[in-house]
């Protein structure tokens, strides 16, 4: 049998990795991995996003999704009224910032990208070898050596899904900047409806970390509850241990 590891990971993305039509408005692609310790995660994390829905909806089927909330979309329509977005986005952001959770993320910059390579890398590739990098050394941290951490990925498609494990699987298989054999971490999928509190933890901060690196000097209580949550070197450093922005 397997050793597991006491921790777990759900993987979410923003913006896409296209670089032949780049939007100006988001001109980025963003990577974030959640990293949970599995006993939090039951315990506290889960329960806490199941009231907050049995609250709001009545039920727990409803998937917490950040582009429909934000835009007031079905099932969200009920946020048109300011009071009633005020106090859910309340709630909300104290569940983020009540979460035991360790963010790493990679903001990949598409537009420096395409001028600095003249045959750049995929942008979800490059993203995906930083987070992976940086994910197995924090593993390697917490004493989980030899313990398989699963990364669990949303499901887009059984092309996009295929050449995705197979650049995992390379990048685990000493295609990393150490050259090491990753044999920690490995890769599952879920699918598009899975009501997974983490897959949508993860979707909720994608989005924010990209607009803290394209706007960095507009204040948002989001993005600020988000950057809290970050690896961060022994002397507290955020930049290249839990946020990787490139090039």
């Amino acid at each position: 049998m397997p050793l597991f590891s006491d921790y777990v990971i759900y993987v979410d993305e923003s913006g896409d990795h296209d670089l032949t039509s780049i939007n100006e408005d988001f001109p980025l692609f963003v990577l974030a991995f959640c990293i949970f310790k599995k006993s939090d995660y039951v315990r506290e994390i889960v329960p806490a996003i199941q009231e907050f829905k049995f609250r709001w909806f009545g039920h727990d089927m409803v998937i917490l999704h950040e582009r429909e909330i934000r835009k007031q979309q079905t099932p969200f329509k009920f946020l048109q009224n300011q009071e009633n977005r005020q106090k859910f986005m309340d709630e909300l952001s104290a569940i983020i910032q009540g979460a035991n959770v360790t963010l790493i993320a990679s903001v990949i910059d598409k537009r420096s990208l395409t001028r600095r390579y003249a045959s750049p890398d995929n942008p979800y590739h490059i993203g995906l070898q930083f987070c992976m990098e940086r994910t197995h050394s924090f593993l390697l941290e917490q004493g989980q050596g030899g313990k398989i951490a699963h990364c669990m990925f949303e499901r887009r498609g059984a092309k996009e899904d295929n050449i995705l494990e197979l650049e995992f699987r390379r990048i685990k298989d000493r295609g990393n900047y150490n050259r090491i054999n990753m044999e920690e971490l490995d890769i599952c999928f879920a699918d598009k409806r899975a009501n997974s509190s983490g897959l949508q933890l993860a979707d909720l901060f994608a989005r924010p970390i990209g607009l803290g690196v394209l706007r960095s000097g507009q204040p948002n209580r989001t993005r600020e509850i988000i950057s809290e949550k970050f690896r961060r070197s022994p002397t507290g450093k955020t930049s290249g241990w839990g946020l990787k922005i490139f090039p």
